[in-house]
């Protein structure tokens, strides 16, 4: 698991947050994750990949 990618959207910013989607996931739970651990470049909708303990833009 720890060498998976996972793909995320970023649902909503909100402060020093982004609310991410996980992309295969069919619940409505959403993931916290401190701005500061993602690309600065983000916006709401942007595509994620969380790969090797880091997140990057698709």
């Amino acid at each position: 698991m720890l060498l998976d990618k996972i793909y995320y959207t970023v649902n909503s910013l909100e402060g020093d947050y982004a609310y991410l989607k996980k992309e295969d996931d069919a619940s409505d739970e959403l993931k916290c994750v401190a701005r500061a651990l993602l690309p600065a470049e983000i916006v709401e909708g942007s595509r994620l990949v969380y790969e090797m303990m880091e997140y990057n833009i698709v």
